[in-house]
């Protein structure tokens, strides 16, 4: 939805499900609503945040382990850069925060994982 020249809005919905054995009526589903919010300063520079949550309870496509499988909120913002008609720079922040310690930190069990990330991508 693009609610103005310059902002627009992403609300999405993801959902699966995977026949728990040949034969049976039971499913196991999974599921991660997002919703993403961009702002266009200038043609060459935009913002973005996004806000999401996934979860796979039975461990469909995430495979954890942990009894009620992965459950997480996710959080993350970004400054796009269009250094050429073909050159873009992401520099991105990003915190995932999980119901229990599905991430390491130093080697330990820990329930938040943070990311700073730099990008370049080329378009031809």
């Amino acid at each position: 939805f693009q609610c103005n020249s310059s902002l627009g809005l992403t609300l999405g919905f993801d959902i699966g499900a995977e026949q728990a054995a040949k034969g049976s009526q039971n499913y196991h589903t999974w599921m991660a609503p997002i919703v993403i919010a961009k702002y266009q300063i200038n043609s060459s520079v935009a913002l973005a945040v996004r806000a999401e949550y996934y979860q796979d309870k039975s461990g469909v496509i995430i495979a954890t382990g942990i009894p009620g499988g992965f459950q997480a909120w996710g959080a993350s913002g970004n400054l796009d850069v269009a250094i050429t008609k073909h050159l873009l720079c992401r520099m991105e922040y990003r915190l995932l925060s999980g119901k229990e310690a599905l991430f390491t930190s130093n080697g330990k069990p820990d329930k938040q994982n943070q990311m700073i990330a730099l990008a370049l991508a080329a378009n031809f």
